[in-house]
C-alpha cells in the first residue's frame, strides 16, 4: 500500500515546542497559556472525564498535532523523543471512536516490549474509565492461557508484543477480520528488534480498510519503508528534532578506566545527595548482574532487569523502583523505551550506547513531564570515539567530569 510525499506544511506537520511534560498527557504552566485544552480537542465527554480525574489539562505538543488527525481518520506518523505524550496521543482518539459502536475486537496496538505492553493496556484502562471498552495485554513470559481465555471471550483493544501475538493467531484465539484502527508504537524499536516478519504476517490478516498510526522516535529508511507499505496518504506530526534531547535534562561525561566503572557509580551515589532515584544501563544481562552485587557489597539497594529474568522478577523489580523500595535499577536496553516512571532523577549509562539514538532514549528516562534530570555516561578509553559520535548527532557537546583516583591517569586503574 503506497502513500504520498511527506512534505507537509510546517504549522500543520511539525512543532519546534520542545520537549512536551508527561508520558501520557499533562501541563506545562510556562506555556499553558498559549495551548489549546483538552476540551478544545472535541474529545468526547466520557473520554475528557477521564482526562481531568487523571489530572491532566493540556496536551502535550504531540498529542495537539495528532489527536485532531486521528479524529478525522487519518492515518499518521508521530515523531517525537521519548517522554512526550505519545501513548495517549492514539489511545485517546481510538477511546472516543470505540464509543458506542458494536462489540467486537476493532483496535490492535503492537509495542516492541512488555513493559511498553503493559503501560499501553494502562492508558486504555485509564481513559476508558466511563467509556465501555475492554482491553487486553498479550506478551510473553507468563501463561498463554488467561490471555487466550480474555480473547476468545471477545475485547474491543488488543495490544500486544508481535512474537505472542502470532501464537494466538496460529491457535486461533482471536481474528482481525473487523479490525478499524492499527497502530504500529514504537515503529523503530520494533524494526531494530527484528520483528519486521512479525508485523508483515500481522498486518496482511487485517483489513487493507482500516485507520494506521505509526509512531515513532526516529525515522530511519526502515521505518519509511514499513509507512509507505502500510499508511494511506499519512499525515507526518514531528515534535522537536528527530535525535533531539529533553532540554531539561543536565548533561555529563565520566572518564573512568573500565575496571573502575562500578567504584566510580558507588562513589558518585555516596557522595552525592540527590540520586534518589537512578536507573544505570549496561551493555549486557551478566553486566547488570555483576553492577547489582557490586553495589548491594556496598550497601546500596539496587535490583537488575534485563532478558533472563522472567516477566513476574521484571514487574517486581519496577514496582520495587517505583515505590522507593530500592534506589538503583540496573538494566539492559530491555528499558531504554516503554519504561515510563515518573521520578527517575537520574540516568547513567554505565556503559556507552552502541547507537547514538539510543542514548537519546536511554536518557528519555529522566527529565520527564517537565521536570529536571541528570544523566551521566561512564566514558573508558575505548569509548571516547563513541562519545564524539553522540554529541554529533545531538548538536551538542557534553561536559568532561574527572573524578580524582578514577579518570584514566590515576594509579592502579588499569
Amino acid at each position: 500500500m503506497g502513500s504520498e510525499p511527506m512534505d507537509l506544511p510546517a504549522a500543520i506537520a511539525s512543532s519546534d515546542a520542545g520537549v512536551a511534560p508527561d508520558s501520557d498527557s499533562g501541563t506545562d504552566e510556562s506555556t499553558s497559556e498559549a495551548r489549546a485544552t483538552f476540551a478544545q480537542l472535541r474529545l468526547a465527554p466520557p473520554v475528557l472525564d477521564a482526562v481531568r480525574e487523571a489530572g491532566y489539562e493540556y496536551p502535550t505538543p504531540i498529542q495537539a498535532l495528532a489527536i485532531p488527525l486521528a479524529l478525522r481518520g487519518r492515518d499518521l506518523i508521530g515523531l517525537a523523543q521519548t517522554g512526550t505524550g505519545k501513548t495517549a496521543a492514539f489511545t485517546l482518539p481510538i477511546v472516543h471512536n470505540l464509543l458506542g459502536g458494536p462489540r467486537r475486537t476493532r483496535a490492535l496496538i503492537l509495542t516492541p516490549t512488555r513493559e511498553l505492553c503493559i503501560q499501553v493496556e494502562e492508558s486504555f484502562v485509564r481513559y476508558s474509565a466511563h467509556a465501555d471498552v475492554d482491553v487486553v495485554a498479550v506478551f510473553g513470559g507468563v501463561p498463554l492461557e488467561p490471555q487466550q481465555e480474555k480473547l476468545r471471550a471477545g475485547v474491543d483493544v488488543v495490544v500486544a508484543t508481535p512474537g505472542r501475538l502470532i501464537d494466538h493467531l496460529e491457535r486461533q484465539n482471536v481474528v482481525f477480520d473487523e479490525i478499524e484502527f492499527l497502530v504500529l508504537d514504537e515503529a523503530d524499536r520494533m524494526l531494530d528488534m527484528g520483528f519486521a516478519p512479525q508485523i508483515n504476517r500481522i498486518v496482511d490478516q487485517i483489513p487493507a480498510y482500516r485507520q494506521t498510526l505509526l509512531f515513532s522516535a526516529t525515522m530511519p529508511p526502515e521505518v519509511e519503508a514499513l509507512s509507505r507499505r502500510y499508511l494511506r496518504k499519512p499525515i507526518v506530526v514531528q515534535v522537536g528534532r528527530r535525535s533531539g534531547v529533553a532540554q531539561t535534562v543536565t548533561h555529563a561525561v565520566y572518564p573512568v578506566a573500565r575496571a573502575r566503572k562500578a567504584d566510580l557509580l558507588v562513589e558518585l551515589i555516596g557522595q552525592k545527595g540527590d540520586m534518589d532515584t537512578v536507573l544505570v544501563f549496561t551493555r549486557t544481562k551478566h553486566g547488570a548482574d555483576r553492577v547489582v552485587r557490586h553495589l548491594e557489597s556496598a550497601g546500596v539497594e539496587a535490583t537488575a532487569m534485563h532478558a533472563d529474568k522472567s516477566q513476574i522478577q521484571r514487574m517486581k523489580a519496577l514496582e520495587q523502583f517505583r515505590s522507593g523500595e530500592i534506589t538503583v535499577l540496573v538494566a539492559t536496553d530491555i528499558a531504554q523505551r516503554g519504561l515510563d516512571i515518573s521520578g527517575i532523577t537520574h540516568v547513567i549509562n554505565y556503559d556507552v550506547p552502541q547507537q547514538a539514538e539510543d542514548y537519546v532514549h536511554r536518557i528519555g528516562r529522566t527529565g520527564r513531564a517537565a521536570a529536571t534530570g541528570d544523566a551521566y555516561t561512564f566514558m573508558s578509553p575505548d569509548e571516547i570515539s563513541m562519545v564524539r559520535t553522540i554529541e554529533r548527532v545531538i548538536g551538542q557537546e557534553i561536559p568532561r567530569i574527572s573524578v580524582p583516583g578514577f579518570d584514566f591517569g590515576s594509579v592502579g586503574t588499569s
